[in-house]
């Protein structure tokens, strides 16, 4: 990976965290709380968002020339995932990543 840019690691290493964050939260947390942690909406946007940041991560670290194409759209996910998180609530360390990742996958995407 000795091509990528430092905004590149950077970027990868934050699809990375929300990627295992993410997943980490929907199985030991959203499954066991229930009610609006488990909605159909909110879980398939959780499951976007992690396929989202594994794929951005596969195309950024091979330094793909269509890596901006999936971070455009995973920063898009990953705000939505955000927001549904938020609005979920107790669900901050998602929050947290996710706005992380949809900054830096933004810059990637122009």
């Amino acid at each position: 990976m000795s091509t990528a840019t430092a905004s590149m690691k950077e970027c990868i290493e934050n699809c990375q965290e929300c990627q295992t964050t993410c997943a980490d939260m929907l199985t030991s947390h959203c499954l066991s709380e229930g009610g609006d942690h488990v909605e159909q909406t909110h879980v398939k946007l959780m499951l976007d968002c992690i396929a989202a940041c594994a794929a951005c991560v596969d195309f950024m670290s091979r330094n793909s020339d269509h890596h901006a194409h999936y971070c455009k759209a995973c920063a898009a996910i990953c705000k939505a995932c955000a927001d549904s998180c938020e609005k979920v609530g107790n669900m901050d360390n998602c929050v947290e990543c996710c706005r992380k990742c949809h900054e830096s996958c933004s810059s990637m995407a122009s």
